[in-house]
């Protein structure tokens, strides 16, 4: 299995272009939500340190703190979705009369749906965390927090495809509806959130507001 955290960016976007199963739409998730949570870094590094927002000091080293664990953490979960796959892989081969093929398969997608849950939750957490630094950090640095919004954003939503597919084969599964319920909720409250913090940085530009 390759360690895609220690990959270049150029052969990550090979392999994710390659006839190969894994990365895929999880791995990148990760690694697009883990850029939303490096911008958010980069605005409080840049906020860090200035006069002017020494008021806010402390809540910015808060908020570099946790969105550094974040963007490891993702980077992380990048491997973890990729390293799921193969089980996976394995019990979609299992002949029909296989015996527990059926609890086989529920296992395994449900082992599937791990990481990218966690990717989920970690652009909600990321999300928050920015719209906090779009508030007090540098208002130089007001375009980064707004693209990381974005990001994460888009990364929650891909990784949520990424748990949909795997907790729709499982019908019967009480465990794989509450998953669901679950990335509904973060999705409803957090992809809208983003979206305004994102069109609030759009107005400053282009209605001056």
């Amino acid at each position: 299995m390759t360690d895609l955290m220690n990959e270049t960016c150029r052969r990550f976007s090979d392999l994710l272009a390659a006839k190969i199963t894994m990365p895929g739409g999880g791995s990148a998730a990760a690694l697009t939500g883990s850029l939303g949570s490096a911008l958010c870094s980069m605005t409080a590094n840049f906020t860090l340190g200035k006069k002017k927002y020494a008021d806010v000091e402390n809540d910015v080293k808060r908020i570099l703190e946790n969105s550094e664990r974040l963007r490891l953490r993702l980077l992380e979960l990048s491997d973890e979705d990729a390293k799921a796959f193969p089980e996976l892989s394995e019990a979609w081969k299992l002949p029909t009369d296989y015996p527990e093929r059926e609890k086989i398969y529920e296992r395994a997608a449900l082992n599937a749906c791990k990481a990218p849950s966690e990717m989920v939750m970690c652009c909600c957490e990321a999300i928050d965390l920015i719209l906090e630094i779009a508030e007090k950090g540098s208002i130089m640095l007001i375009s980064d927090a707004g693209c990381g919004a974005l990001l994460c954003s888009s990364a929650m939503q891909s990784a949520a495809m990424n748990v949909f597919i795997n907790t729709s084969s499982l019908k019967d599964c009480q465990e794989a509806r509450e998953i669901e319920e679950k990335i509904d909720n973060a999705l409803s409250e957090y992809v809208p959130k983003a979206q305004k913090i994102a069109e609030k940085v759009m107005n400053i530009f282009r209605k001056g507001e």
